[in-house]
């Protein structure tokens, strides 16, 4: 102990600071402290793996680096950098790994050949848990999360000031995440999610709707309509689709423009492929399947009775081959059984970034891991049926649009952690690629059972009154999509409403999730949009303005961050959709239909630009935001929760639908405008 103290004093006299000059670096959000609840204390001579992830270089710039590849009016539009032009921009300051790793030698009494080092800036060691608790001035302990996992964390801990601007995060910290989410539903099936599904706490049976034998009276609007599109407002079929946004059949294949799908904890059946393309999209041949691209033991398809596929990444499918094939579809299918069924883990998307990025993904550096157990899925697996093999880094090319149907709140994972990743789909979008995300489905809310039971947040005097927006999401380089709907009396050429439907029991308030962020500002390529938001259309609702890391929620009764970046960018249909799983003919919900949607439309694109010679559209939003023209306006409905009416659609920009639906031939014109 008397060596640690004088480690301290020592090097804080040379440098002329205080010794107990400490700043708290991060503290766990009070939403978080009701879903883990601290149990024992640790072993003080038990032992921590910790990792210290260091600021990057270059994040102060990234914004104005994405711009310059990506707004319209820059010179520099479409000149994409290389990986190794953005490795180089961003790796750490060598005078960061040097200040950290002595002043983690002194202070834990640990030789620095002993911290180890990465190049994508983690230093990691061993230390015990009494000198780890006096380093990072805390205390850890045993939590427990709903279901009985114990995990070893702490509520806050502190840095010495010098320290602090060099560190991201540190972990075991204070990061806690209740499961990903899928962004689907169907009306006949029960609703699915990580925390439910056959035989587990909080699971429910299937429930299936009463078939409808009343007289179908057809819309006052269908009768000069072809009969495929006479009854698109109850039954959305590719065709509906298609029709809605003016999208030609598909007829172009390249080497370079498949499609890409994320896939975690679902896997697809090719029976029920099958079945969809001969029902709904007879333009795609039976047996056509999505080109592998598995991560960490992943495997797929499974048999249609299979209890994993559960439609997620049917519908997925489906959507995107019924609009661009003969283009190909590749399948991100993440993680072994084990970690597939274990959704308590907060890194849903860590395992598929390092697949794409070998510098996102540490393990080729001395032999340091760069995911964290308890946190992340970790490989070799020891577990039953576990996959052996070692950690898949940069094994993948990332498809030049990506799309991804899964999420989760922002206040259930750490600020920091969250940063990183979303640093790291900034440094895809500087290489021109397009990463797609269903914004949500549950109004302004979570999923019910997140944070409460309703899915919002709690404040000072507030129950469950709180919006709670959506990560992955809400990362200013996401295209983020939300759902509409056509009603049942509506045709293809009748506008659509928010996606906004009661599918029974845990899904009363189904509706397109929409918001601002608690942890990020309002992106510079949004700010136009959201000035005229809240100047011609304000929502009348008490707000608060968030501070660093998403502090200050809830202030002075508000129920939003009115400065937060606005949640979705744009929207597509996500209702009544027809597709089969495990057999059966399904309406199906969810801003999961509308992401891969809007993927396919930006791959057909992609495809007409790569014909004449150009690149990929890459980071859209900065191009639609500056030309709202190409999309069709929004003006219906809302997306309630937390015991309100949420946010309305209104004329322009707005937190339920964006900036709205495509317009096919205006988006075509424009993008093909564009170097």
């Amino acid at each position: 102990m008397l060596r640690l103290f004088v480690a301290s004093l020592t090097l804080s006299v040379a440098i002329g600071l205080p010794v107990h000059d400490y700043v708290v670096h991060e503290e766990r959000p009070a939403t978080a402290r009701q879903v883990l609840k601290r149990r024992a204390g640790l072993n003080p001579d038990a032992v921590l793996p910790i990792k210290i992830g260091l600021v990057q270089s270059g994040l102060d710039q990234a914004y104005d680096w994405v711009m310059d590849v990506s707004h319209p009016e820059s010179s520099a539009y479409a000149s994409y950098l290389t990986v190794a032009e953005v490795n180089d921009l961003f790796k750490p300051e060598p005078e960061s790994i040097d200040a950290v790793r002595e002043w983690l030698s002194q202070v834990a009494d640990i030789d620095q050949k002993d911290i180890l080092w990465s190049k994508n800036g983690w230093l990691a060691a061993n230390i015990p848990v009494h000198a780890a608790e006096k380093a990072f001035r805390t205390s850890y302990f045993e939590h427990a999360d709903r279901e009985g996992r114990i995990r070893v964390g702490c509520d806050s801990y502190s840095l010495p000031s010098h320290i602090q601007s060099h560190v991201d995060y540190i972990t075991p910290g204070v990061k806690s995440s209740p499961p990903l989410r899928k962004r689907s539903v169907s009306r006949n099936k029960p609703v699915w999610g990580p925390s439910w599904g056959p035989g587990g706490p909080g699971r429910r049976p299937p429930q299936w709707a009463p078939p409808n034998h009343g007289p179908w009276q057809m819309p006052p609007g269908a009768h000069g309509l072809p009969p495929d599109l006479q009854d698109c407002g109850r039954n959305i079929t590719p065709t509906c689709i298609r029709a809605l946004y003016d999208i030609p059949k598909a007829h172009l294949k390249d080497s370079v423009n498949a499609l890409g799908l994320f896939e975690d904890g679902d896997f697809y059946a090719q029976s029920d492929l099958n079945a969809f393309f001969t029902q709904y999209a007879p333009n795609v041949p039976n047996g056509t399947h999505p080109i592998p691209a598995f991560i960490d033991g992943a495997k797929a398809p499974v048999a249609a009775s299979d209890p994993t596929n559960t439609g997620e990444s049917d519908i997925d499918m489906d959507m995107s081959y019924s609009l661009i094939y003969p283009q190909d579809v590749v399948l991100y299918q993440v993680d072994d059984s084990f970690y597939s069924a274990d959704y308590n883990l907060t890194g849903f998307f860590n395992t598929f970034l390092d697949a794409l990025d070998g510098s996102y993904c540490t393990y080729n550096y001395d032999g340091l891991a760069g995911d964290t157990p308890g946190v992340d899925p970790t490989y070799p697996d020891p577990n039953p049926g576990g996959y052996k093999g070692q950690l898949q880094c940069g094994v993948y090319a990332p498809t030049r649009v990506i799309s991804v149907s899964y999420g989760e709140a922002e206040a259930d994972v750490s600020a920091r952690y969250q940063y990183r990743q979303c640093n790291e789909i900034m440094k895809l979008v500087l290489q021109g690629h397009t990463i797609l995300l269903a914004s949500g489905d549950y109004g302004v809310a979570s999923f019910p059972g997140d944070d409460n039971p309703n899915g919002c947040l709690s404040g000072d005097g507030q129950n469950a009154t709180i919006y709670n927006p959506d990560f992955v999401s809400s990362c200013p380089y996401i295209l983020s999509v939300g759902a509409t709907q056509l009603y049942s009396n509506q045709t293809v050429n009748d506008p659509e409403s928010v996606m906004q439907d009661n599918l029974g029991p845990g899904a009363e308030l189904f509706a397109s999730h929409g918001g601002f962020s608690n942890r990020y500002k309002a992106p510079a390529y949004q700010k136009s949009a959201l000035d005229t938001y809240f100047s011609k259309h304000d929502p009348g609702l008490p707000y608060y303005i968030a501070g660093p890391n998403g502090t200050n929620i809830g202030a002075n009764g508000g129920v939003y961050n009115r400065a937060g970046r606005g949640i979705p960018d744009v929207s597509a249909n996500g209702a009544n959709f027809r597709a089969y799983t495990n057999g059966t003919d399904y309406h199906w919900y969810g801003t999961s239909l509308a992401a891969p949607l809007w993927a396919s439309v930006l791959t057909l694109i992609n495809e007409e630009r790569t014909a004449v010679g150009k690149g990929p559209v890459g980071f859209v939003n900065p191009v639609l935001y500056e030309n709202p023209w190409t999309l069709k306006d929004i003006t219906n409905g809302s997306n309630p929760n937390c015991g309100s009416s949420g946010f309305a659609a209104v004329s322009g920009w707005d937190p339920a639908t964006g900036l709205g639906t495509p317009n096919y031939p205006k988006l075509l014109q424009l993008f093909m405008s564009l170097p």
